[in-house]
């Protein structure tokens, strides 16, 4: 049985690790290279960095963070926000992250999934997935519809169809985030979750609603996941990722612990 990963995710704007809900109210909460390394020296399995208005802004991607962060930690990570093209994902790869994340970009040009696949290997294109239930549709038959620009632009996407298309396209992984959850740690969207991991054959990592280690379990069992993104809990010190790795070793959830 694998071991199920457990990955910090910090949100990064202007250089600074960031924290908001629902996509909304974003305030700054610290250094994403120091908060790397801290998690890292606590045991998680990745790490994920998000350029959260990269895209929405127009704006070059962070290859001055990525550098700092593949200095500090020994783990696999990947970088989102601001990725356009080919060229894009070369340099953020080159700059020591083992992983790009394509969300926005993918959705407008859905060819740089294969091109990303094609020139790195798919296991380095995750997909991310911006979700938000709406009522069922013609259009949106699952009821969850795909948002792009940082939660600011609805697509008219349908969320199933899409993580099957990416998966088609060479995605090697996908990150599904509930805007709807995003923040409020009440706990993950579990059908939106085990809907997409049940539908593709590729790592499906959940993300948005943590807020205690029972959340965790449910999300990797009933949800289906293969990984849980974490970010409120950790961040505010709520939990350390080494007390979340031995509450679902105490469930029988497997996880690769430390010592």
């Amino acid at each position: 049985m694998l071991s199920k990963r457990i990955i910090p995710c910090l949100d990064v704007r202007d250089g600074k690790l960031t924290k908001g809900i629902k996509f909304k109210g974003n305030i700054d909460i610290g250094d994403p290279v120091e908060a790397a390394r801290e998690y890292y020296e606590q045991g998680a399995d990745e790490i994920v960095f998000y350029d959260i208005t990269a895209s929405s802004d127009k704006r070059d991607i962070m290859i001055d963070v990525v550098r700092r962060v593949a200095e500090t930690i020994f783990i696999p990570f990947s970088v989102g926000g601001g990725i356009r093209n080919l060229e894009d994902m070369r340099r953020v790869i080159l700059a020591g992250a083992e992983k790009v994340s394509v969300n926005s970009a993918a959705v407008d040009e859905p060819k740089i999934i294969t091109q990303g696949a094609n020139a790195f290997g798919s296991q380095c294109i995750v997909l991310g997935m911006d979700v938000k239930k709406v009522d069922v549709s013609a259009k949106i038959p699952s009821g969850y519809e795909i948002v792009i620009e940082g939660g600011r632009k609805y697509t008219g996407i349908d969320a199933l169809w899409w993580a099957k298309e990416a998966e088609k396209l060479g995605a090697g992984e996908i990150c599904l985030n509930s805007i709807d959850a995003d923040g409020m740690q009440t706990g993950y969207e579990l059908n939106l979750t085990k809907m997409i991991s049940k539908n593709v054959r590729i790592p499906v990592i959940a993300s948005g609603g943590a807020g205690k280690p029972e959340h965790l379990a449910q999300v990797l069992t009933e949800g289906k996941a293969d990984a849980a993104l974490i970010a409120s809990m950790v961040h505010y010190r709520t939990y350390t990722i080494t007390e979340i790795k031995q509450y679902l070793n105490k469930k029988l959830i497997k996880t690769r612990m430390l010592w």
